[in-house]
């Protein structure tokens, strides 16, 4: 069994700054319905709730609800659309990657725990070129539950031979911090990511602003 940390990190809002990817594929798939385009700040706070919470909201934001019978159609448009084009702008937050190295060369082994497809959580890392560095992606279809349920992450770290009190959690939204707390993990909240709450109310044990912040987080909660 490891005797170092394992660094569960969230990947929507928490190492990428995908809705500059997501907002476009969102807009392309309401179009095809005649629906005008919704700006980042109408949806931005729940794109770490998945593609049909982002729809929903886009059509409440035209003072519209979606078509019973469009509800999966422009799903399946939403996915195919962000499948195409996962990584067109999407990108790591600043000194994420510099934070990741340090880690790494401290030992620690890195995963990612999403509650966006796996398929998709991989393609992505993987179009970004940094797919390699975890230990494991897993994502919302992986497992028979997902975050907030704490068995996303004890299932993880178990596929890894570590126990919950090993791992330390990073994300910005309260389904990873809930999580954490319900698997007893120790959590890190970010500032910049997409939670739809004050990161200040989400519980976590520590909050960072910039990702030059986390080595020393780190080191603090294994303290």
């Amino acid at each position: 069994m490891p005797n170092r940390p394992l660094i569960i990190f969230d990947l929507d809002g928490t190492l990428v700054a995908s809705h500059l990817d997501l907002i476009p594929a969102l807009n392309a798939a309401t179009a095809t319905v005649d629906l005008p385009p919704v700006p980042m700040e109408a949806v931005g706070h729940i794109v770490g709730q998945g593609a049909k919470a982002m729809l929903a909201k886009a059509f409440e934001y035209h003072d519209r609800t979606i078509p019973e019978e469009m509800a999966d159609v422009l799903f399946d448009r939403f996915l195919a659309y962000y499948g195409d084009h996962i990584a067109d702008e999407t990108e790591f937050f600043p000194n994420c990657l510099k934070a990741l190295d340090t880690l790494e060369g401290e030992r620690f082994d890195l995963a990612v725990c999403t509650n966006k497809l796996e398929g998709l959580a991989r393609h992505l890392l993987d179009q970004l070129g940094e797919a390699g560095r975890f230990a494991a992606i897993v994502g919302g279809d992986t497992y028979a539950v997902k975050k907030p349920d704490p068995g996303h992450l004890t299932q993880l770290a178990e596929s890894l031979g570590y126990r919950a009190a090993q791992c330390i959690m990073v994300g910005d939204s309260i389904n990873d911090i809930a999580a954490a707390h319900a698997a007893s993990i120790p959590s890190i909240a970010v500032t910049f990511g997409y939670s739809d709450r004050p990161i200040a109310d989400l519980g976590a044990d520590t909050i960072i602003d910039d990702f030059e912040e986390l080595p020393a987080a780190v080191g603090q909660l294994q303290g």
